[in-house]
């Protein structure tokens, strides 16, 4: 175990990492303050007057006890925003090693080494089995703690070949992406005629005419929230109407010719049918002929199938707390992906950053007074599968969890941290998050919930999800395009710091987060 005096050391030496002119612009690219644009020798013995003076907090923490009284905190909100103010220069060391020192661009390296060298990694498969075994053995590598794999039982479903033809008006091959936990086709496929509609509304208007078709959905995108209901619902509502197989479009704010998979939901008592996404393109193009009256026939051939569940493992390591080491501050992603491109978006990146901020906190010397419990999930695009076993197995500890963490939305430029918590919490992570000031991200908004961590958060545990730029996200989710083409390794550098931060403040402060 680190004593305060090493930690205090190590910080001394990081006085070197923001005195170069590439620092200097890489700094300008993100926004960052003067600290880390100047090089004067003023700014280094500043530095050093922090570790030895400004850096005692860590020697007074080290050694503090929580002061509490029937559970309440007694201190005033603005003695915890001083002790919070107090991590400035840590907070500082964390962005220049994350950003500018020697571990920039290693989150993006680690990433593309696990994804070339596996693939997409689908619940239930031999490439995920295979990635979770390699991350066991990095993150024993890295030198983290406790690092172990904690047994669970996951969906097993595979798409098998799949095609779709036009017959009619004309010979037209339409890409298809079946849905996760679809059944498949007879083998001859299913021939039948086309109902195109633009709602669940309008499918329920025109029910009569459903009967022994293909539903054909061609619902605008509004927003992904609102619109994936036609993705998990869809084949659902066509069988209730007699339907005989489901077509989607893409839930994407962008296409070039690409189908988007995901995950579906059958409902008991209502007959199960095929379904598949097609392309905004090919779902675009048959509503203008169905608003023609011509009559479209589709050919649908899948072969998809699903096996008994199968044993798989969440990944767990550790940086055990110096002070209070039953309590928690879990950061996580998911390993699994879909089984096409190569899962590095969704959700490689927020697994990646989410190790990175365990590698750079350690890196430091850095060991918070809470543990720091990186969680890479699996079987999460099934609805978060593992991740519920995990709460059942850990829930016994609830009251032992500070804050939940979860990155699954991109690793691009972030611009905040989405939070649900306490007002008292919210007020808490607004300072925190105001040390990330020479990043320029230090917004707090709400919502941060996140499909693994939800069940923590409901409980009543604090939780949060990194927000970064979606412009893109969407144009590349659960697709093809889905590789390391997409990510940028500058940004995922500045979202590992933010991670780290964040992380480690809230582990490290004498307190807890509040709960309502």
């Amino acid at each position: 175990m680190l004593e305060c005096s090493d930690v205090i050391l190590t910080l001394c030496s990081l006085h070197l990492l923001g005195s170069n002119d590439s620092h200097a612009s890489a700094s300008r690219r993100v926004g960052t303050t003067d600290y880390l644009n100047k090089k004067t020798n003023w700014k280094k013995m500043k530095f050093l007057i922090f570790a030895f003076f400004g850096g005692a907090h860590l020697l007074s923490l080290c050694s503090g006890k929580a002061i509490y009284k029937n559970g309440i905190s007694k201190r005033t909100f603005q003695e915890i925003k001083e002790e919070i103010a107090s991590y400035g220069d840590v907070a500082k060391a964390i962005i220049n090693l994350a950003v500018y020192g020697k571990a920039q661009n290693r989150s993006y390296e680690r990433l593309a080494l696990l994804v070339d060298t596996v693939g997409p990694r689908l619940s239930g498969s031999k490439n995920l089995e295979k990635a979770i075994q390699i991350m066991y053995q990095n993150l024993q590598q890295d030198g983290l703690e406790n690092v172990h794999l904690e047994p669970v039982r996951i969906p097993h479903w595979e798409r098998g070949e799949e095609s779709a033809v036009m017959l009619e008006p004309r010979i037209h091959k339409i890409a298809i992406l079946g849905l996760g936990s679809s059944i498949g086709t007879p083998p001859e496929g299913i021939t039948a005629e086309v109902l195109v509609v633009t709602s669940f509304d309008e499918l329920q208007r025109r029910a009569s005419e459903a009967r022994g078709k293909i539903v054909v959905y061609n619902q605008p995108y509004i927003n992904y929230s609102r619109t994936v209901q036609y993705r998990t619902q869809g084949a659902v509502e066509a069988a209730k109407v007699g339907a005989v197989a489901s077509l989607i479009r893409s839930v994407a704010s962008l296409s070039i010719y690409s189908p988007h998979t995901g995950i579906q939901e059958y409902q008991d008592g209502v007959p199960k049918i095929p379904t598949a996404c097609i392309t905004v393109e090919d779902a675009e193009m048959m509503s203008r002929m169905a608003s023609r009256g011509i009559k479209i026939v589709i050919q649908l051939k899948m072969g998809a199938k699903t096996y008994l569940d199968t044993d798989s493992f969440n990944t767990v390591a550790e940086i055990t707390g110096s002070k209070y080491p039953e309590q928690v501050v879990l950061v996580s992603g998911h390993l699994d992906s879909w089984d096409v491109g190569q899962g590095a978006m969704d959700d490689g990146g927020g697994a990646f950053i989410s190790w990175e901020a365990l590698s750079l906190i350690k890196d430091l010397g850095l060991r918070p007074k809470r543990t720091l419990r990186l969680v890479l999930w699996t079987a999460e695009e099934q609805g978060g599968v593992g991740a519920f076993q995990y709460y059942q197995l850990h829930k016994v500890n609830i009251s032992n969890y500070s804050l939940v963490m979860e990155s699954d939305t991109g690793t691009f430029l972030p611009t905040g941290l989405q939070f649900t918590g306490s007002e008292k919490a919210r007020a808490i992570m607004e300072e925190v998050m105001s040390l990330l000031q020479p990043l320029n991200i230090t917004q707090v908004l709400s919502h941060g919930e996140g499909t693994d961590i939800n069940f923590w958060i409901q409980a009543g545990v604090p939780g949060a999800s990194l927000l970064d730029d979606l412009y893109k996200y969407f144009f590349f989710h659960h697709s093809h395009g889905d590789t390391m083409t997409v990510m940028d390794p500058k940004q995922m550098n500045v979202a590992a710091a933010v991670w780290a931060v964040v992380s480690y403040v809230v582990a490290d402060m004498e307190e807890m987060l509040p709960r309502s």
